[in-house]
């Protein structure tokens, strides 16, 4: 049995009230997942713009 499967177990047997409570902590796990992935991508730009943008490779940018 996989984590997934045993907190499904889990929450299967916890009152209504606390379900939802458990519910909503899984949702704000997965909004700042979501958060941090984007700030990482942001943080990215900086370096992969001197990258991106360097003359030397502005050949390969005429295909």
């Amino acid at each position: 049995m996989n984590v997934a499967d045993k907190i499904c177990e889990k929450a299967r047997d916890l009152p209504e009230p606390l379900a939802r409570e458990v519910l909503e902590f899984i949702k704000r796990i997965h909004a700042q997942q979501d958060i941090c992935v984007e700030d990482m991508k942001k943080a990215q730009v900086p370096v992969m713009k001197r990258i991106w943008e360097n003359k030397e490779d502005d050949v390969w940018n005429k295909f």
